[in-house]
């Protein structure tokens, strides 16, 4: 079950100093190398994807694992879906329905050739980001008086997440020679990326969740990473104007 500031706050410790610093960095170091802002690949592994011809299992995975990894709008998103998930049957149902979505469009967006907007789509993933961010805030119990279905909207959320990459894929003319065995493997790839992240998000958050000052700072946390959301919105809205 997600949870939100309503459950109350802790006492201030000294041992948050080192973590919340870290927690910071880890969410802003990214938006300031300009890295972040694109939910794309490399333009190194773009030339390798639109070169390619046959089945390349093994590339397409590694592939979708450092896309994965190297993804800043779905680490900063599969950060706010697990911050208050303690148990792993909920992480994992979570996880689950987050990798649901986001697999099915991406499959289902490259094969069907159904293409959205880059910009659009990245703004709405940013937007992703904000919400669950409010979310985590308590924001809707207050501003609307109920909680929105956090599982269907992780879903849905993953949906666009999945579209994002595959809108890229289809800009990257993607062979149609070994196509379904290849996004197979990206897909695989994109898994076991996900898997890595989470692993390295879980081992921060148990160390920051063992110390006293959780509650207290946990919601600064979660302004920077809706500040860190509207800063993605806003840099692909001025891409799709500047573009226009």
């Amino acid at each position: 079950m997600q949870g939100s500031f309503n459950r109350g706050s802790g006492s201030n410790s000294a041992r948050w100093r080192p973590t919340l610093p870290l927690l910071i960095a880890l969410l802003t170091l990214p938006l300031l190398t300009g890295a972040a802002f694109a939910h794309a690949v490399a333009a190194g592994d773009k030339g390798y994807i639109q070169e390619i011809s046959g089945i390349n299992v093994l590339p397409l995975i590694y592939l979708g694992a450092k896309h994965m990894v190297t993804g800043y709008d779905h680490i900063l998103f599969l950060f706010g879906v697990i911050f208050f998930l303690y148990r792993m049957k909920h992480i994992g149902i979570y996880v689950s329905l987050f990798a649901l979505g986001h697999s099915t469009t991406m499959l289902l967006g490259v094969y069907f050739n159904v293409g959205i907007n880059s910009y659009i789509i990245d703004a709405i993933i940013g937007l992703s980001v904000v919400y669950k961010a409010l979310d985590n805030m308590g924001a809707f119990q207050r501003w609307l008086g109920f909680q929105p279905n956090t599982k269907i909207a992780t879903l849905v959320f993953g949906f666009f997440h999945g579209f994002g990459l595959s809108t890229k894929l289809i800009e990257y003319n993607i062979s149609p020679d070994g196509l379904v065995p290849n996004l197979l493997a990206f897909n695989v790839g994109v898994e076991i990326g996900q898997l890595m992240a989470l692993g390295a998000i879980l081992i921060v958050m148990g160390y920051w969740r063992r110390t006293r000052s959780f509650w207290r700072h946990a919601y600064r946390a979660n302004v920077i990473m809706m500040t860190a959301g509207f800063l993605l919105i806003g840099y692909q809205l001025t891409g799709l104007f500047v573009a226009a």
